[in-house]
């Protein structure tokens, strides 16, 4: 790894991304984040750590766009350094709701960001690194939603979720030769604006008294579960799946 690692959080303007953002930055990792629309909160976030000391870059785009991996690593590249750990926060629920009433494009959507925009950026990272001798670490931010299908709510999501489960397991052991270790965060319902997003924003409350220990995840429980995987101390640790779900 390079003398100062470099991480690259997609997604990470608000909620659990801007989460691992902070606490990437206080350990004293470069952060670059991508972020779609709000170029306001994004920028007073790369602001906000750089006040505190660290080095960060926000750069706006969409995940789902096969030309945004390449531009977007050369940029960060040229700023910070090579990224030497990914992690895939990106993602949406697409519109919340019944499975035989939701369209298509909305299914189709969520797929694209979700799983073959993850896809497509990891596999631009993982190539980098084997052609740099780099043992870069990368989680994916899956969901609770992957085991549970989510009925009523939203099945595609959670489809897509299991998906992104299944490419952690399985990458986890190709890039394992590499010395890339690849793992997984699994968050319960989180207090984000995913749920608002999908039409749906008082599902974060009704969903507390389903959980064990009695409260929702806030966005810094997944994030630290995020800065452990990435960290030494998880060192031997990969193909993993870590639920934070209070005990649900």
């Amino acid at each position: 790894m390079s003398e100062q690692p470099v991480v690259f959080v997609t997604g990470g303007g608000r909620g659990i991304g801007a989460a691992v953002v902070r606490l990437a930055a206080r350990r004293g990792w470069a952060v670059a984040f991508s972020y779609l629309g709000d170029s306001g909160s994004a920028e007073a976030l790369a602001a906000e750590v750089r006040a505190e000391g660290g080095r960060a870059l926000a750069l706006q785009g969409d995940v789902a766009d096969s030309g945004f991996p390449a531009p977007a690593l050369d940029r960060i590249e040229a700023e910070l350094g090579p990224v030497t750990m990914l992690v895939n926060n990106a993602g949406i629920t697409g519109r919340i709701g019944g499975f035989l009433d939701m369209p298509l494009d909305v299914m189709r959507r969520t797929f694209e960001v979700n799983v073959l925009g993850l896809m497509g950026l990891t596999q631009e990272v993982a190539r980098r690194w084997r052609a740099g001798g780099i043992k870069g670490r990368i989680v994916n931010l899956s969901s609770t939603a992957a085991t549970s299908g989510a009925p009523g709510d939203y099945i595609h999501y959670a489809a897509s979720k299991a998906a992104v489960d299944a490419f952690t397991l399985g990458l986890a052991k190709e890039l394992g030769p590499l010395g890339i270790r690849v793992n997984a965060v699994s968050p319960t319902v989180t207090r984000t604006r995913i749920h608002a997003d999908g039409g749906k924003p008082e599902r974060v409350e009704a969903a507390a008294g389903r959980i064990p220990l009695g409260r929702v995840g806030e966005p810094e429980d997944s994030a630290e579960a995020v800065i452990w995987l990435l960290s030494e101390e998880a060192g031997f640790v990969s193909g993993s799946i870590l639920k934070v779900s209070g005990g649900g």
